[in-house]
């Protein structure tokens, strides 16, 4: 800590630093606050000032949080919290605020968009953000509040709970997997070189090292788009081939090992209402569409 006394600080301070942390800039804080710019940079250097920290840096990103920061915005959420429960009456029950989402592109894209927006809908003071990258999204620099993932996390102060289990198939339209069933030469459409980790990619790579890769994209959402062109297939997860109607499971025989999805919230959030409802909302969408993964 710092060597300056702490002195008293405004609730609005706090409330301000809150909205800088979670949306990354002073202008959609701002933006969200319905205030200024400039009463935004204001009262956060104000928050500083009485605490004798620096709780955010700014990067080419946007901002990110401190140490300091952190830990502060831990405690900010406590007092968030209580501050809406005061305002609205501890019998509302309606989740109010926002959470930050992060999911693969593809999930977010072919399965996510369209629920959460209903979610987020059915309520009035309720903010969803949902953001897709194949980046690794940091849940404990409050990058996202909830993270949608492929694979168990081994470490880190995470709750992991298990969704679903997702499988995999080649998908092409009518005439594309015709052609392939009675020719046996398959064209396929995958992922760019910069994209070539992904695990389906090294697969298709190893196990079809001479077929064509007549068309490439970053993610298996728009592979799916560029499928419905004919002509190629493309390997995709089962929930994403299965809902679109122009396409149709072909079958090549061997396929990639299915993956377990999980999604993580930070163990400190277990008591976070907000997060909380809205991990759980988002767990019963992966339950009810079960059958549509596997």
């Amino acid at each position: 800590m710092a060597d300056k006394k702490r002195t008293g600080f405004d609730w609005e301070d706090v409330r301000t630093f809150i909205a800088v942390a979670r949306h990354g800039s002073l202008s959609s804080a701002a933006r969200s606050l319905s205030v200024t710019h400039a009463t935004v940079s204001r009262r956060l250097q104000s928050l500083e000032n009485s605490l004798g920290e620096k709780l955010l840096e700014r990067r080419p990103e946007g901002y990110a949080l401190t140490s300091a920061g952190i830990h502060a915005l831990e405690a900010a959420g406590g007092m968030e919290h209580a501050a809406e429960l005061l305002g609205r009456g501890a019998a509302d029950a309606a989740p109010s605020g926002l959470v930050r989402i992060n999911a693969s592109p593809a999930m977010a894209n072919g399965f996510l968009n369209l629920k959460l927006a209903k979610l987020a809908m059915r309520y009035p003071t309720l903010d969803i953000n949902l953001t897709n990258s194949h980046r690794f999204i940091s849940l404990e620099r409050h990058e996202a509040d909830i993270a949608i993932r492929f694979g168990k996390p081994e470490g880190g102060d995470v709750i992991a709970r298990a969704l679903v289990t997702v499988g995999y198939g080649f998908y092409g339209t009518d005439d594309a997997c015709r052609a392939v069933e009675a020719e046996g030469r398959p064209v396929f459409i995958g992922f760019d070189e910069a994209e070539a980790h992904m695990p389906t990619a090294v697969w298709l790579t190893r196990h079809c090292p001479r077929s064509r890769l007549a068309f490439r994209a970053n993610d298996q959402f728009a592979q799916s788009v560029a499928a419905r062109s004919g002509g190629a297939l493309a390997l995709l997860p089962h929930y994403l081939g299965r809902s679109d109607a122009a396409l149709r499971l072909c079958s090549l025989g061997p396929l990639p090992p299915d993956r377990d999805v999980f999604l993580l919230t930070r163990r400190r959030d277990k008591k976070d209402r907000l997060i909380r409802v809205i991990a759980d909302e988002v767990v019963a969408m992966f339950e009810e569409a079960k059958d549509l993964f596997a």
